[in-house]
């Protein structure tokens, strides 16, 4: 509790994103998953983000998680 408090006083703003992302995965011709999510160019977060609305978007668990197991881990 107390480092969210730190955070939010001292951490970082996120004021600047990288382009919007969207990573899909699963089969081919099957059910795929997909997530859309931008990168904080400042500490390197990844934020979910509405594409349709245009801005970043609350985080709930599903769509962390999501935006976790789909974005890719080093980049190319």
């Amino acid at each position: 509790m107390i480092s969210k408090l730190l955070d939010a006083v001292f951490g970082c703003w996120h004021q600047r994103y990288s382009f919007p992302m969207t990573v899909r995965s699963g089969p081919a011709g099957g059910a795929q998953r997909k997530a859309t999510y931008v990168v904080c160019l400042d500490c390197g977060k990844q934020l979910p983000y509405d594409w349709q609305a245009m801005k970043v978007v609350a985080a709930t668990a599903d769509t962390a998680r999501a935006v976790g197991r789909l974005a890719p881990k080093e980049a190319a």
